[in-house]
Order: structure tokens, then C-alpha cells, then sequence
């Protein structure tokens, strides 16, 4: 035996970690409460007076089977707290069917906005992603979130015929259940969406959710917005849902910005127009 027995063949992992917290400074301003920022994950902040916005970066590159991601932020009362990422976050071929891990936990106090608005997720082929966010908002809250997922990229000649998705969503107000959503897929991800009652041959899709007190007298004007492989309905008072289905990401991204114009009143994080 050599010293080279010894030797771990495993690949290290990337792990990150990130708070953010956001507060009202009077006089409209809004600033940065609390920053702490671990291993891979990192933030930008973009200069305003009006809301903490910023861009969640991950500086491995991308996840892969092992790696972790925990993403926490708060928008404290009365102020806006607005994330997005700096370009589509890509999962990686697993070499052990192993599941990367993304969690991310947000917060909304009383007369508090929270956007979170990442761009998109694209997984390739044998990629494995274990996702799950859970809100917790008020009564008196504005919360708006949008999580895209492409399927390969086409242009690329990409399919995914091996991996796993599995993503679920909690969101909470006043400490009650509003809305709780779970997706799984597995296996031949390319044949399931081919599926008719699945994806009817879509490679790239979205879930947004917006939940405030003005939330149904935006329900008719998004309806006119949309493909006719979108939806939106009001799940409750105050909670509309909307689903995307699309071919590819150019074609995703053409049904959300509209959507996304309205609800943030034409406010987009400058990422999303590049």
C-alpha cells in the first residue's frame, strides 16, 4: 500500500450560505440590515434609496451531486427587500446520482415587499437537484417569486435523459398554510415531458406566485397577457398562481417579462433585460 491509497477520490463539494436582511431608514429610504456571507454564495448589492436590491451569486460556477446552496432573506417591516441572480444557475451531471441541495428561506414582516426573482435554473443531462423554498409573509405583506426551470438547452442539441428534479414550495401567512406545491420528476426527464398531460413536449417552465392584499385586481390584466400554455388563478384571497410551459427558455422568458413588468411595476432587476 502507498500513501496514495489514502487518498480520497471523491471530488470536494461547494458549499455556500447567505443571509440578507432589509430595513426601513425613514424619510423612504430603505437599507441593508444584515450581510453574512459564506463559501460560495455571495452578494452584489445595486445602489438604491427606495428598496435593498441585489444580485445572489454562486462563485462555484454551478451545483453538482453534493454541493449545497442556503439562501435567507428578510425584508423587515415596512421595508422591500428585492433578489435575483446574476445569470441562470446550472445543474451539473452528477457522478453519483447524488442530489445537489438549494434551500432557500424568506421572510416578510408587516407592510413589508419581498421580491425574489431568480433567473433561470437550467439542468443538464444526469443533473440531480433537491430544491425547496419556504415564505413566510403577513397579511399586510407583498411577496412576488418566480422559479424557472429549462430542460437542456435545445440550441445546444442538449436532452436530458437521466436526472431528477425534485422542488417543493411552502408558503405561510400569518403563520397559516397558504400554499404548498411539490414536483417530481425522475428518470427519462425528456420522455415525461413529452407527455401530453405533462409538458406536451415543453423543455422549459415556470411557477410564480404573488400574494398581497391587491393580488385579484391583477388576475384579469395577466390573463391577457398570457400564451395559451400559461395560466393564473386566485388560490385564495389575495394569492394568484401562475404556470408557464414553453418550448425552450426563449420562449419562457417571452411569457414571464410581461407578467413579471406588472407585478413589479415595471421594475425588473437590470439582469433580467440582458
Amino acid at each position: 500500500m502507498t500513501c496514495l491509497d489514502h487518498i480520497s477520490t471523491k471530488q470536494p463539494r461547494s458549499h455556500g450560505t447567505l443571509l440578507i436582511t432589509s430595513k426601513t431608514l425613514g424619510d423612504g429610504r430603505c437599507g441593508l440590515g444584515v450581510l453574512r456571507q459564506q463559501g460560495s454564495a455571495k452578494f452584489l448589492s445595486v445602489s438604491r434609496r427606495d428598496a435593498v436590491e441585489g444580485v445572489v451569486i454562486n462563485t462555484s460556477g454551478g451545483i453538482t451531486g453534493g454541493d449545497t446552496l442556503r439562501i435567507e432573506g428578510q425584508a423587515g417591516e415596512g421595508a422591500v427587500l428585492r433578489l435575483t441572480t446574476q445569470a441562470a444557475e446550472r445543474i451539473y451531471s452528477s457522478n453519483d446520482q447524488s442530489s445537489g441541495t438549494v434551500s432557500t428561506h424568506l421572510t416578510a414582516a408587516p407592510n413589508a415587499r419581498l421580491d425574489w426573482l431568480p433567473q433561470e435554473t437550467i439542468l443538464f443531462d444526469n443533473a440531480y437537484l433537491r430544491r425547496s423554498l419556504e415564505a413566510s409573509i403577513t397579511g399586510t405583506s407583498r411577496f412576488l417569486m418566480v422559479e424557472p426551470v429549462i430542460f437542456g438547452r435545445l440550441a445546444m442539441g442538449e436532452t436530458v435523459r437521466q436526472g431528477q428534479l425534485s422542488d417543493r414550495i411552502t408558503i405561510r401567512r400569518d403563520g397559516r398554510i397558504l400554499f404548498r406545491d411539490a414536483t417530481m420528476l425522475r428518470g427519462d426527464i425528456s420522455a415525461q415531458l413529452d407527455r401530453p398531460g405533462v409538458g406536451n413536449r415543453a423543455r422549459a417552465m415556470a411557477f410564480v406566485l404573488y400574494a398581497s392584499p391587491d393580488a385579484e385586481a391583477y388576475l384579469d390584466r395577466i390573463r391577457t397577457l398570457l400564451p395559451p400554455t400559461a395560466g393564473a388563478s386566485l388560490v385564495t384571497t389575495g394569492a394568484l398562481v401562475m404556470r408557464f410551459l414553453a418550448p425552450d427558455g426563449f420562449g419562457l422568458r417571452q411569457a414571464l417579462l410581461p407578467v413579471l413588468d406588472l407585478l413589479t411595476g415595471n421594475d425588473l432587476p437590470r439582469s433580467w433585460r440582458l
